[in-house]
């Protein structure tokens, strides 16, 4: 079968493909001539160089062209611009109609927060954002159009996972990112393809991606007919090339200062013990921060099985408060990396931490610490929660303290006496914790002592206590580690 497009100065005649999807087999032909525009500037260069302007010329772009493509290779096509990366790419997503999806046919609106943009829940969403990188509170609740490049590139990805499609595909691969978020999307890209068992083709001018793509089709197609296939073993790549450039050292609280804004509890960081920060060519790209562990703690006593002495945890326990990452670098495997590499370095026989993330990126596993125990929250916070609605308060902007300020300005003393007492009818919590500042200096608070704080508390007092409240809502994580160089003492 031969189509032809035809104009005065142009025609095409491409070769119907043929593609066996039982073998992969793939063969494709396309070639085209042209004639020059007829006019006074062109009949002199004709003149001057001996050209037939009336004449079509024939360019072959692919002469009978073979690929052995499977539904779960990963293809990269690779050459410089007009070279026809884009032809193949047009046909094989053509011959591999309708089981394929292309990252730029993704629509996306850009109003909404990307929470509710992907996933057909919240943990399912959460899942797939965390998935391609997107694993941040406040990425989270922020629009399409808000985001970087880098950032909308990884969306696009967990749109295209959530897709179902076999096949995936992206013409002018990363061509818009930096080099180094490039890598990462290659990696991340290949990585959730090859764990989900589908395919990948990709085509861009950049060479630079075959490390972290890892393609087991590399198509280098050159100007006319001229191409080279090479096909290699489709195994995952388990590393980005770009951990082999980053160092775990010793780190100061300015460290963690550079990246506290991507962390969504950046303003209230606990007395540091040890600080270690990731850096790759030299800039900070991520930190760790080991604090002393509280008095009480859920999982604990399950984790030891014992009640542990303030003595023994003040000797021998290590608190991960912060772990937070630059949002560029996220998704390679360095969180997992600054705790497994810094876990030793801190010089305790244990090592606990309680985190939200940890429901949805096992990083702190699989930096080999164990998960002990899930505490949801009580019925009487969440209880307490819901009794906000009546005042103004929405659950869902509750962890904003400036917000709680500015709704409590706005109440009259009987509606502030009635947020109070919502406060005073919580049970089943820490009231220290919910408390907030100013008792510090106690292990514990008696609810006695909490009703007193509530009482005597301003409207600044109270936006911060709503801020805490928002806090045990959350479900968490109990997570623990043992020093295995203190077991073998």
């Amino acid at each position: 079968m031969r189509k032809k497009f035809c104009s005065e100065f142009f025609e095409v005649t491409r070769v119907a493909k043929k593609f066996d999807r039982r073998t992969g087999r793939f063969v494709v032909n396309v070639r085209y001539k042209t004639r020059a525009v007829v006019s006074p500037r062109t009949l002199a260069v004709a003149e001057a160089f001996g050209l037939g302007v009336d004449d079509f010329h024939e360019h072959v772009v692919y002469d009978d062209v073979e690929l052995r493509i499977g539904p779960r290779d990963v293809v990269y096509v690779t050459g410089e611009s007009g070279s026809g990366k884009s032809v193949l790419l047009r046909e094989l997503e053509r011959a591999l109609a309708p089981d394929v999806v292309n990252i730029m046919d993704i629509t996306v609106d850009g109003s909404k927060p990307l929470i509710e943009s992907v996933g057909r829940t919240f943990e399912e969403g959460l899942e797939l954002l965390s998935r391609v990188g997107l694993n941040d509170a406040f990425l989270f609740v922020r629009r399409f159009d808000e985001l970087s490049d880098g950032q909308r590139y990884r969306f696009r990805l967990a749109k295209m996972v959530e897709s179902g499609r076999q096949y995936w595909v992206a013409d002018e691969f990363c061509a818009t990112l930096d080099r180094d978020t490039a890598k990462i999307v290659a990696f991340n890209v290949q990585k959730l393809a090859r764990q989900l068992g589908r395919a990948v083709l990709v085509a861009t001018t950049h060479t630079d991606l075959a490390e972290d793509l890892k393609p087991s089709v590399r198509v280098h197609k050159r100007f006319g007919r001229e191409i080279a296939v090479r096909y290699f073993p489709n195994k995952v790549n388990e590393r980005c090339s770009l951990v082999k450039e980053v160092r775990v050292g010793e780190g100061v609280r300015r460290d963690y200062e550079k990246l506290a804004c991507f962390h969504y509890r950046s303003s209230r960081l606990p007395a540091p013990m040890r600080i270690f920060a990731l850096r790759h060519r030299g800039e900070t790209v991520g930190v760790i921060v080991y604090s002393y562990s509280p008095s009480t703690c859920f999982g604990r006593r399950q984790a030891l099985g014992r009640v542990v002495s303030v003595g023994e945890l003040n000797r021998d326990f290590a608190w991960i408060s912060r772990v937070v990452l630059h949002p560029k670098y996220r998704s390679i495997g360095l969180g997992a990396m600054l705790v497994r590499e810094t876990l030793p370095l801190v010089g305790r026989r244990f090592v606990e931490t309680v985190a939200v993330m940890a429901r949805y990126n096992p990083f702190f596993e699989r930096a080999g610490m164990t998960r002990i125990a899930v505490r949801k929250p009580s019925e009487g916070v969440l209880n307490a929660v819901d009794g906000l609605r009546c005042f103004g308060f929405d659950p869902v902007f509750l962890a904003s303290e400036r917000r709680n300020l500015l709704i409590l300005s706005r109440l009259d003393c009987e509606q502030l006496r009635g947020v109070k007492g919502v406060l005073l009818g919580v049970s089943e919590c820490p009231f220290k914790r919910l408390a907030g500042a100013g008792v510090a200096h106690k292990p514990f608070l008696l609810r006695g002592e909490f009703a007193e704080i509530v009482s005597n508390a301003g409207v600044e007092r109270l936006a911060l206590m709503l801020c805490n409240l928002s806090v045990l809502t959350q479900t968490k994580v109990y997570l623990f580690w043992r020093n295995p160089a203190f077991e073998e003492k």
